[in-house]
């Protein structure tokens, strides 16, 4: 029994995240994508079957809310280092826009399919003219909440893509939407959320400039202004237990 848990391909990855996340001074530097490339590897090979959740049926909305949560969350394991759990989405359910400061990130789609629209932050010093208009028009305590964004990408993930990765500045802002019925992703977040340590999600919403404002370009991506909000009504996580193996750190 000892022998299956120590073996099983979660308890790499965790290993694997350990080894890559433990020393933040060298983020960046050769070994640590060489680590990363590791961790990427292992994650590609993980499947449903290896954490024992069987893909889900199209979801019945028999269950009044709030017992019927849109998303779920499975924790398996969190460090100082790492977190590592797993998402799971009712079908039409999202992740609404949100942020990861300063953290690095690996997500891996276990069943059903995922869209994920990433946006990466541009000079955190820019702010908006005051004559860029919007559509409907800001109220002036709405421009401090303003962050100069490009549109890094939008990508649909399944069970056969390799993992979607986030970096302190690239992907860092995405949302995730669940596309053609239920899903589930294995999600590695390093180091983890922590408030007390600058580290807290945030929310934003795309902003619709007017139809007479010229859109920028920004290395040829779409420049896009994202406002920070709060999280949307519509969105919440409930728990759920992890049947998976027993991973030890």
């Amino acid at each position: 029994m000892l022998r299956d848990n120590m073996t099983s391909i979660v308890q790499k990855i965790a290993r694997q995240a350990l080894v890559t996340f433990r020393n933040p001074s060298s983020f960046g530097d050769k070994a640590f994508l060489g680590n990363q490339c590791k961790l990427q590897s292992l994650m590609t090979e993980i499947r449903a079957a290896d954490l024992k959740i069987p893909p889900r049926k199209v979801d019945s909305a028999s269950t009044p809310l709030p017992h019927n949560p849109p998303v779920t969350y499975m924790h398996i394991c969190e460090t100082d280092e790492f977190s590592m759990g797993v998402f799971l989405l009712k079908s039409g359910a999202s992740i609404p826009l949100h942020d990861h400061p300063g953290m690095y990130g690996m997500l891996k789609v276990m069943y059903g399919k995922v869209r994920i629209t990433c946006f990466d932050r541009l000079d955190k010093s820019s702010s908006v003219a005051s004559d860029t208009q919007f559509n409907p028009p800001l109220l002036p305590f709405q421009r401090g909440a303003l962050r100069r964004s490009i549109l890094g990408s939008v990508g649909e993930f399944t069970e056969e893509s390799g993992p979607c990765i986030l970096t302190p500045d690239r992907n860092n802002l995405h949302q995730i939407d669940a596309v053609d019925g239920p899903t589930a992703f294995l999600d590695i977040l390093a180091p983890p959320y922590d408030p007390d340590d600058g580290r807290d999600c945030h929310y934003y919403k795309v902003l619709q400039s007017a139809p007479d404002s010229e859109d920028k370009k920004a290395d040829g991506q779409k420049e896009v202004w994202l406002m920070e909000v709060s999280q949307p009504s519509e969105f919440w996580c409930g728990g759920e237990p992890y049947p998976g193996p027993e991973v030890k750190i």
